[in-house]
């Protein structure tokens, strides 16, 4: 099933499922449309983060009325933070960086006119300068030419591996080219012959890979973002999905905060919506907020009720859920009929990474100037063994107060994080530092923060994001299909989970927005909509590109 003509750039057509949602999105026919009698039916979107708002959004434009329940904030994971006294400067505390393969993601920043600016990850053309340590041993660079050799044999291992393990060359090809068949070939046998294989397994298990010294090294600096070796735990699938997407790469900030993007989305107010009248929006709808978070949902006869935090209950004809999937078991008062017995599996099953950062605010940004002793940078972009891990440098220009993230933790390294204060931890990250940067007193440039967060310590969501252990394929497999209700009984109908924690790529934004868009697809399905026939959606060519399926028993 070749449907390009020639090759396009990498995007994030992800190889278990790849339908083009950015086609979909883009097509002048639209997502589908409703019988009449159906307009302003309601629906309860559960979440108001990236994927509640793609959802909310989208069913608007359908002619439905979605109603948008949230705990906290609009924004979910997307959570970009004021400093105090500078509201025009943001700690982004969840997601900051967007791979520009991430097409659907993109159809909604276009959609906004947000303007981006290129992150600046290691190495990354508009970093200036970065420096590894590793070891006690400091070395800075402009690019990945400028590091000791050891640092190139790493890289030309990661490459071989995936050359010749995973097929690195024909995958990206067929994503290019958008090349189904081929793609679904290739990636089927992967997964049937890598699921029960750790990131770690695959690294040892590697030719190119058999030194100590070389894994050591690849787990400190990685690739794309930099350190990956809190990742090594993880089925080597999820990594594959993010190397052959380059959703590591290429990444863009949104200026002013990500935050942006979701709530842009609730006060935008689409063209020629079906049922409602020009210039409604989902703030128009809704008053001006969401309504508080649910504290209960039941089914009820061939609907819903759904009881949010102020005790009021509301019937709805569908309900789409959005926040982490862990929240259902302890967050929600939820009828077991909701999910069925292997669901509710998948969900007790899920594996969460955790994540801290801590931010402050500098007066200027000092790190361009030149250190008189070594004629470098006074700071860099540094990827670090020690507490640190990443730290990341982002300026408006020279006479404008500058952002630094002093810490970007993972997993285990996020743990070591999780009890102290945001101010202990800013006294121990700038000891740390100091050991790295001597001479260069951080403290007396800060005029505000620090901000800090934990995401496994934060009750609504308890991690960052899902990544699969290994053998878990399975049951992600249940938790993407689940928007595949078409034959199901009545009772087992019309509650949708979606987020990027049940997509195949967790912890990217596009996998919020895709996975929301199956949700849409199965509510306009349920109630009796149609999507054009020359733009199918997600659901009518599942049986076609349906993930594989794993035996269960044997």
């Amino acid at each position: 099933m070749l449907t390009s003509a020639g090759p396009d750039p990498i995007t994030m057509l992800v190889p278990d499922f790849p339908f083009s949602y950015d086609g979909w999105l883009g097509h002048p026919a639209g997502l589908g449309t409703l019988p009449p009698e159906r307009a302003g039916t309601p629906v309860a979107v559960v979440g108001g983060g990236m994927a509640g708002m793609t959802a909310a959004y989208e069913l608007m434009r359908l002619g439905l009325r979605p109603v948008v329940f949230e705990a906290e904030q609009l924004g979910g994971r997307m959570r970009s933070v004021p400093f105090p006294g500078r509201p025009e400067c943001v700690a982004e505390m969840g997601a900051m960086r967007f791979p520009r393969s991430a097409r659907s993601l993109f159809h909604y920043i276009d959609l906004l006119a947000l303007p981006t600016t290129p992150f600046p990850n290691p190495l990354a053309a508009c970093t200036p300068s970065t420096l590894i340590d590793l070891g006690g041993e400091r070395h800075t660079a402009r690019t990945a030419d400028g590091l000791p050799d050891v640092y190139q044999e790493v890289a030309a291992a990661w490459e071989k591996a995936l050359r010749e393990r995973a097929e690195l060359t024909t995958v990206r090809d067929a994503i290019q080219r958008r090349d189904v068949d081929t793609l679904k070939q290739i990636w089927n046998r992967l997964v049937r012959e890598f699921d029960d294989q750790s990131f770690y397994g695959f690294l040892a298990t590697s030719s190119s890979f058999q030194s100590f010294r070389h894994r050591e090294i690849f787990g400190q600096v990685g690739f794309g973002t930099g350190g990956w070796d809190t990742d090594f735990p993880n089925s080597l699938l999820e990594i594959l999905r993010v190397v052959y997407t380059e959703a590591d790469d290429h990444h863009v900030a949104v200026s002013g905060g990500s935050q942006r993007l979701p709530r842009g989305l609730w006060e935008h107010r689409p063209e020629r919506p079906a049922h409602w009248p020009a210039g409604t929006s989902l703030a128009g709808l809704h008053g001006g907020g969401p309504r508080p978070g649910v504290r209960a949902v039941a089914r009820d006869g061939d609907g819903f009720l759904v009881t949010d935090a102020d005790g009021r209950r509301e019937r709805f004809a569908s309900v789409v859920y959005t926040p982490h999937v862990w929240t259902l078991l302890n967050r929600v008062a939820c009828d077991p009929a909701l999910l069925s017995a292997p669901l509710w599996t998948a969900v007790e099953r899920t594996h969460y990474m955790g994540a801290s950062k801590l931010f402050v605010l500098v007066d200027r940004p000092f790190w361009h100037e030149t250190d008189p002793r070594t004629g470098r940078p006074a700071m860099s972009m540094t990827l670090t063994d020690r507490m640190p891990r990443g730290v990341y440098l982002f300026d408006d220009g020279p006479d404008r107060p500058g952002v630094m993230c002093l810490s970007y933790t993972w997993n285990d390294d996020s743990a070591k994080m999780a009890t102290l204060s945001a101010q202990e931890r800013l006294d121990l990250l700038l000891e740390q530092l100091g050991a790295i940067y001597p001479g260069v007193d951080v403290r007396s440039r800060v005029i505000a923060g620090p901000l800090a967060i934990t995401w496994e310590n934060e009750p609504h969501f308890m991690g960052a994001f899902k990544s699969n252990l290994p053998g878990q394929y399975r049951y992600q497999r249940r938790l993407f299909t689940q928007f595949m209700q078409r034959g199901l009984p009545e009772a087992e109908r019309g509650f949708f989970l979606c987020g990027d924690d049940v997509s195949w790529t967790a912890g990217f934004a596009e996998g919020a927005v895709t996975t929301a868009l199956n949700a849409v697809w199965g509510v306009l399905d349920r109630l009796g909509g149609a999507t054009h026939p020359e733009n199918p959606g997600p659901g009518d060519l599942f049986e076609a590109l349906a993930p594989v399926e794993l035996p269960y028993d044997g």
